[in-house]
């Protein structure tokens, strides 16, 4: 990626696209570089199906309109809104749907799951480089039988939503995101005493936080919080009993606040991963490294409210400092993209 902070902070969400056709060839090696650009324990399973000809564009409006004309509410919609629904979709260049496969554990579904709201958000970064606009939808309207027959859906699966992709003429204006100190906690000693040249000092997180939070997040609710811990490593993580798990001070707790409703619940979750991505490729282009876990101990209720940890809130990601190395994606190899061509 070339400039991470100004990609970062000027991608915008794209409504509107030209007709300019997109290029399979450039989205399925955006979608390769954007996985190779993901970082975390594990290895991640998820795929991908790409419609980028007309034909398979009328097929997946026919799809993703199945249940609005199928509804109580659609049989009141007038024809022709109806049709301007399915020509937004068939007027769109590109379509991309991503899904989390299936797994055996809730630590390893939201590994996948997590995973991809990453990727996704990478592939909008470095799509924005290349003039390319995106609108990532995922509206439950859309999942209708006919949909899920289409994406060859299957059991114990995660739908994350569908980036639509074109060229676009301009940019809307950015909303003002809130300034991360307002969500942030501190937990141990005094952070001040933590030199600012360190990398993972309390000073150069919060830098790096004041633009990741340029992240996409619907109705701009902002569903993050983020609990700092310092200190010695018994005082800070002596509540963990020493697991094999427990990381070493200072590290970030990475908190998505949960909405009753479990569709917003999935979007707010995607929209602190993306954040998550952008904090990581941040620290990348300034040469250190990140750790980032989701530890079995998040999913122990008691250890989490020991760190401050409210009601309807969860962690998403422990991020901790490792060894400050310059990123280099040479040699690297990530598992192949699983992608259907339609």
């Amino acid at each position: 990626m070339k400039d991470v902070f100004t990609t970062v902070r000027e991608r915008r969400t794209i409504r509107r696209f030209s007709a300019a056709p997109v290029e399979q060839e450039r989205i399925v090696a955006l979608l390769n570089e954007a996985a190779g650009l993901y970082e975390a324990e594990g290895t991640p399973h998820w795929r991908c199906l790409y419609f980028g000809t007309p034909e398979s564009r009328e097929e997946l409006a026919e799809s993703m309109t199945a249940k609005v004309t199928g509804s109580r509410l659609g049989k009141l919609l007038p024809a022709p809104m109806i049709e301007l629904l399915k020509k937004q979709i068939t007027g769109t260049p590109a379509h991309v749907i991503f899904i989390a496969e299936s797994a055996g554990t809730e630590r390893e579904r939201d590994e996948n799951y997590a995973a991809v709201c990453s990727i996704m958000q990478t592939f909008q970064l470095l799509g924005w480089e290349q003039g390319l606009g995106m609108l990532w939808y995922s509206d439950p309207m859309i999942l209708s039988e006919s949909f899920y027959k289409l994406i060859g859906w299957r059991e114990g699966e995660r739908f994350a939503g569908i980036l639509e992709i074109g060229y676009f003429d301009k940019a809307p204006r950015g909303r003002k995101r809130t300034p991360p100190e307002r969500s942030w906690t501190t937990i141990g000693e005094d952070s001040s005493q933590l030199a600012d040249t360190t990398p993972f000092s309390a000073y150069n997180v919060l830098r790096l936080l004041n633009e990741a939070v340029w992240a996409p997040n619907d109705g701009m609710r902002e569903p993050w919080r983020f609990i700092y811990v310092t200190g010695d490593r018994t005082e800070a993580t002596g509540k963990l009993l020493f697991s094999e798990e427990a990381p070493s001070p200072p590290f970030l707790l990475v908190v998505a606040r949960e909405e009753m409703d479990p569709h917003k619940q999935d979007e707010d979750y995607a929209a602190v991963c993306s954040l998550i991505q952008n904090f990581q490729l941040l620290a990348q282009s300034e040469g250190w490294h990140i750790r980032r876990r989701i530890p079995v101990w998040v999913y122990d209720r008691k250890q989490c409210e020991s760190f401050g940890l409210r009601p309807l809130e969860r962690i998403v990601a422990v991020l901790e400092a490792g060894v400050p190395m310059r990123y280099s994606n040479s040699g690297f190899r990530s598992p192949a993209v699983k992608i259907t061509i339609y």
